[in-house]
């Protein structure tokens, strides 16, 4: 059982997207540049498309955990805490670091990749309106768990060089956590959610396996 009703649930989140307004349409542009750099890749494109996942990460970890989520469920605590490390980790591995290298490269990772994506930006929140619950009673892209973590793994299958397996284990994590909303809350847009976890993670472990055997040859 929760320790909250479905109605508290929606009510966050309407109380969430009207006191953060227009920070989703800052997301949606973030995700845009996001997407144009993968294809386009300028100088530094994948330190700032990593650099918006951490964003992305670290506003939902800080502000939809820490201060909204956290009234009605005190487990907002260290989902919060797990977010706010996955953003650490991606600024460590991927702006810092630079050692994320998104890109197209042609292959079943791709594809769902570029699925993942399209969801999490496009049909996650039309689910939502068709279901009954439209703006602002929904997860918005950007600035809320399910649809950042669908959007990291749809980037993290876009990248050409092998992808450090630690920052796949929070976002797995959360495809469980947060995917359960689609059978306990009747939240059908998480549906995915719950299977991207175990879609995409196998996918980009056997992909760094294929680029580490080339590499290596």
């Amino acid at each position: 059982m929760l320790p909250f009703t479905l109605e508290q649930f929606v009510a966050v989140f309407a109380s969430y997207n009207n006191a953060i307004w227009p920070v989703q349409t800052v997301a949606y542009l973030l995700g845009g540049i996001s997407v144009a750099l993968l294809c386009w890749k300028p100088p530094n494109a994948d330190r700032v498309i990593a650099g918006v996942l951490a964003v992305m990460w670290l506003w939902t970890g800080f502000g939809y955990f820490g201060l909204w989520f956290s009234a009605i469920n005190r487990a907002a605590y260290p989902f919060a805490v797990l977010f706010i490390m996955q953003a650490g980790y991606l600024i460590h591995t991927g702006v810092y670091g630079d050692r994320i290298r998104f890109g197209l490269r042609p292959g079943t990772a791709a594809w769902v990749g570029t699925g993942f994506i399209a969801y999490a930006v496009i049909f996650y929140p039309l689910i939502g309106v068709v279901t009954g619950h439209g703006y602002p009673e929904m997860p918005m892209f950007g600035v809320t768990p399910c649809p950042v973590t669908i959007f990291t793994f749809g980037l993290l299958l876009l990248t050409l060089r092998p992808v450090p397996r630690w920052l796949l284990v929070i976002p797995f994590a959360w495809s469980l956590i947060g995917g359960s909303a689609a059978i306990l809350l009747q939240v059908p847009q998480d549906w995915l959610l719950l299977v991207s976890g175990g879609l995409a993670v196998p996918l980009i472990v056997f992909r760094n396996r294929a680029v580490q055997g080339v590499e290596a040859a």
